[in-house]
């Protein structure tokens, strides 16, 4: 697959260079451009969206295991509305109510600025509902079943019960609500520094962007 020309390696770097492709883009909801950091679980997407973060200036992360819960691992869509989009389309900030997994309920409000872009990366952060009202969507180019390899070594045994009940539960998310095919940006792990790629959904950033306007 062809490196988009704007992605290229240079003297700045793949990241410094994709941070200042995102600040020139027009806001995609209120006064944020808000970007979705997607893949399958273990892809390295917390990793990438904390780099990403750092060369954007110290850009908010949203992480969406912060709105799941064990019961509903997808169903976090409204959360996401009410909590975060809501807010922001009126230029306010978000407050939203972070899940602790351990003690298995939502814990109290936390706030996240609705800055000039704002970072939303987990799983399914690349969906149907969430497409419409975002500036980009970077998919972690990492196969299913290599990224879920990773995830459960880095988790370890005591996690072996959750990711056997992760993995279908994640293939049935992406069979329904496909993120990939419109990923405007893929993601690949490099020895130094990450590739960047165009996406197959390249074109529809455009048409996003047109229907916002």
């Amino acid at each position: 697959m062809r490196q988009d020309p704007a992605h290229q390696s240079g003297p700045a770097g793949p990241l410094p260079r994709l941070a200042a492709e995102l600040l020139a883009a027009p806001p995609s909801l209120g006064p944020v451009r808000l970007v979705a950091v997607d893949g399958h679980a273990g892809s390295g997407k917390t990793t990438f969206a904390g780099r990403l973060a750092e060369a954007l200036g110290g850009a908010p992360v949203l992480h969406l295991d912060d709105l799941a819960s064990h019961e509903e691992l997808f169903a976090w869509t409204a959360r996401l509305r009410t909590q975060v989009l809501a807010p922001f389309s009126r230029g306010e900030e978000a407050r939203y109510r972070p899940y602790d997994w351990r003690r298995r309920a939502f814990g109290p409000a936390r706030p996240l600025p609705a800055a000039p872009v704002v970072l939303i990366e987990g799983v399914g952060a690349g969906r149907r509902a969430v497409r419409p009202v975002l500036a980009r969507l970077l998919w972690m180019d990492v196969p299913a079943r290599t990224a879920h390899l990773r995830g459960e070594r880095r988790d370890g045994p005591e996690q072996a019960a959750f990711w056997r009940g992760w993995v279908p539960a994640e293939r049935r998310h992406f069979a329904s609500d496909p993120s990939r095919p419109f990923a405007d940006t893929l993601v690949r792990h490099g020895a130094a520094e990450p590739a960047l790629l165009s996406g197959p959904g390249r074109g529809h950033l455009n048409r996003r962007a047109g229907d916002r306007g």
